[in-house]
């Protein structure tokens, strides 16, 4: 069961073994032989020689995402946006094309439209809400990929997973989902056709503002050697490992994560200090707990806000009435996520003036941990976005992200109803 795998799943402890996930904080690991260790490099045999590739610490949080989501495999990475990079480039290069979402994280629009384009690989950005015809009209012939989020950041437009994944398989692409703000107690996107998830481990999954991660998670169901042509990277040998070819040696379950162990970890280095993943861990094992309430005290806000004169607009997916309540029903019927975002009456002068009188949640870039936090994504997040970009990204210029936490509601609300009476 889900709670329980979130304190038990990955690490099962021996006879007078810690309780806790060890922390193996060990940049290397010692072998009696040359030969021992050369088979670790061929990737003939399972073990660890450098952290930079793979550490005991890591790869053990790593398994309990893993069986969280339901996958086939996992990994960890130092930022989400490591993990966003590393699972589009896992599988394309120069010349190739993505699909996404408008709708996703600033951070990670830049990292595709700017960033990734200068490496050769073009993005093309459709509207979630758009119609099927127009989902596959944004497919190319060197298309690799499609990419959304279950929940975007900041707009908290709800993804159709089942209609991006249509698509994306009737033209032989996976569906990548950024699943951070949903969580897989949430939202377990595998189960409606998506094949690759990624997570910000850095939000809710650690819960506390204490460590920055990413993690990518496989599901094992897309069949690469169908499409063999498309992805020779992983169905045609890798001369870097004497012409091991992934499909055929760790099947449609490992191929694509040990791919990206060993060719991009490898020679990108974008590995979490051991300590980093122990914190996560930890911060695993109350995820159901501190969900719940995430989402309750959301849901009292959103309700409060929603009813406030100087409250232009709310949007929340767990409101009745809010313009993805039908889906979120759909896809996240135990709740949506600790964030609203709204509109203070008056625009960004407004905005800044309510913000700057709050006395307990905090201006800061991040959300999604257990206090309280606030940001004005158009000058902050989102501040590199032209006013056409903002629009597709669904982030308006008054539009302020507030991430509710673990406080008691009546504080939050009072916090809200007095920087409110300023502006």
């Amino acid at each position: 069961m889900f709670n329980t795998d979130c304190l038990h799943a990955g690490y099962r402890p021996e006879n007078g073994e810690p309780r806790n996930i060890p922390i193996i904080q060990s940049t290397t690991f010692r072998y009696e032989t040359s030969e021992a260790m050369g088979k670790l490099f061929d990737l003939e045999d399972e073990g660890y020689f450098y952290t930079r590739l793979q550490n005991p610490t890591n790869d053990t949080v790593a398994a309990r995402i893993c069986a969280l989501e339901g996958g086939t495999a996992a990994m960890l990475l130092s930022s989400g946006q490591a993990a966003s990079f590393f699972s589009v480039f896992n599988i394309a290069s120069a010349g190739d094309h993505i699909v996404s979402s408008s709708t996703i994280y600033g951070g990670t629009y830049n990292l595709f439209a700017v960033t990734m384009k200068r490496m050769g690989i073009d993005f093309t950005f459709v509207d979630p809400d758009c119609t099927e015809e127009e989902l596959n009209a944004a497919f190319r012939p060197n298309t690799k990929a499609m990419f959304g989020e279950t929940i975007a950041n900041p707009a908290l437009a709800v993804l159709d997973i089942e209609k991006f994944a249509k698509a994306a398989h009737s033209h032989g692409v996976p569906l990548i989902v950024d699943n951070t703000f949903a969580t897989p107690w949430g939202c377990r996107p595998f189960e409606w056709g998506a094949d690759i998830v990624t997570h910000s481990t850095t939000k809710y999954l650690d819960g506390h503002a204490a460590a920055v991660g990413g993690a990518i998670v496989d599901s094992g169901k897309f069949d690469w050697e169908a499409y063999a042509d498309k992805y020779p990277g992983l169905t045609t040998p890798d001369e870097s490992y004497h012409g091991i070819t992934y499909t055929k040696k760790f099947g449609l379950g490992g191929a694509y994560i040990t791919k990206a162990v060993a060719q991009l970890m490898r020679d990108f280095g974008s590995t979490p200090a051991p300590m980093n993943s122990f914190l996560l861990g930890l911060g695993i094992e109350t995820l159901p707990l501190r969900m719940e309430r995430h989402c309750a005290n959301a849901k009292k806000i959103a309700e409060y806000l929603n009813t406030h004169p100087k409250i232009s607009w709310v949007r929340y997916a767990g409101l009745p009435g809010d313009k993805y309540h039908e889906l979120a029903q759909k896809y996240l019927p135990k709740g949506t996520c600790g964030v609203v975002s709204f509109g203070v009456c008056g625009g960004r002068s407004a905005a800044e003036r309510f913000m700057a009188g709050l006395k307990l949640a905090s201006i800061a870039t991040h959300v999604a941990d257990a206090k309280t936090c606030i940001l004005h994504p158009a000058s902050a997040t989102h501040r590199q976005m032209s006013d056409a970009e903002l629009e597709a990204a669904g982030v308006s210029p008054d539009l302020v992200r507030l991430s509710v936490g673990l406080e008691d509601a009546e504080d939050l609300i009072a916090d809200l109803s007095q920087a409110l009476e300023r502006v």
